[in-house]
């Protein structure tokens, strides 16, 4: 079967994170850390782009919990043929990053936000604020981000009852709100399938709102299904892993935390890389990785993850 070439690196520059939230870490407390230095991820990024990757985008973790994270975005946007330098973020460092992110070069933000009632947003993510998150939505917009997209992990019984909440930011905002199909990664969350919302029951919450309008226009396989609430100004997107998987479609490959290629979020392995890069990394030994990577993805996932989501990134 003919695979797309591996374009979109995804790069978690960090397993720690300010918050802890249900879907993404096991409930017990761990600090996380850095392993990878500044320079080793500009050289792997480098690297990659020479190799044939566009497009980038930085995971965590919460990458803004790296002090030298703007530094590290000056770096990467100066990278010739890089097309594309996105990050994902919880949005409760932004109020004060989002300006000097946006001078240093990032182009796009996508802002993972389970909820918009307080306590909801405090169950899910079992230590945060929601009015942090907003503020920095809203700092997001007013740095002019474009487009900024927002990431909802849609779990039954625990943020479901939040999908037209969510999907109200669109009225009069230009964000695009996104409902992802939770995938159950084992160790971050027991009970696992029961806290799937299928895609189409979603977007029947959605409904509720309004007319809903299917976008006309490109859409390749492994993007969101988009849509517009008659007289909104933002779009919403439905993104089904679980019961529409795109695999065979899927370009991306990971970088974690630790320094390990991963060639698929859930299944394929992982190649570690770490001494590889400290030894000195050139471009031969990275179209061998890359090349590895894009040979151990499976053609369809098995749709469970057992291990730690933080230090792989989303």
């Amino acid at each position: 079967m003919s695979r797309p070439a591996l374009t979109y690196l995804r790069v978690s520059i960090t397993s720690r994170c300010n918050l802890r939230c249900v879907y993404c870490q096991p409930a017990a407390e761990s600090a996380g850390r850095d392993v990878l230095s500044r320079d080793e991820l500009a050289r792997f990024v480098e690297l990659a782009v020479q190799c044939g990757v566009r497009k980038v985008r930085l995971t965590g973790g919460e990458p803004l919990v790296r002090a030298d994270v703007v530094e590290l975005v000056r770096e990467l946007a100066g990278i010739r043929d890089l097309h594309d330098l996105g990050l994902t973020t919880n949005a409760t460092r932004l109020p004060a990053l989002a300006r000097p992110l946006r001078a240093a070069g990032l182009r796009r933000i996508n802002i993972g936000l389970p909820a918009v009632d307080p306590e909801v947003y405090r169950r899910v993510t079992r230590v945060g604020e929601v009015g942090d998150a907003l503020a920095g939505l809203r700092a997001a917009l007013d740095a002019g981000f474009e487009p900024v997209k927002v990431n909802v992990v849609v779990m039954r019984g625990l943020n479901d009852g939040q999908v037209a909440p969510l999907a109200e930011l669109t009225r009069r905002e230009p964000v695009e709100v996104r409902f992802v199909e939770y995938m159950p990664f084992v160790d971050a969350c027991e009970g696992r399938g029961r806290y799937l919302v299928p895609a189409d029951e979603v977007l029947a919450r959605v409904r509720a709102l309004g007319e809903v309008e299917p976008l006309a226009g490109e859409r390749g396989p492994a993007s969101a299904q988009r849509y517009r609430i008659r007289g909104f100004e933002g779009v919403v997107g439905i993104i089904a892993p679980h019961s529409a998987p795109f695999c065979a479609a899927c370009n991306r490959v990971r970088l974690t935390a630790d320094g390990a290629v991963r060639a698929c979020l859930i299944d394929g392995g992982e190649q570690d890389v770490l001494p590889l890069m400290r030894a000195g990394l050139d471009r031969r030994a990275m179209e061998r990785i890359l090349a590895e990577a894009a040979a151990r993805k499976p053609e369809r996932h098995a749709g469970t993850f057992r291990g730690d989501m933080r230090r792989i990134g989303g």
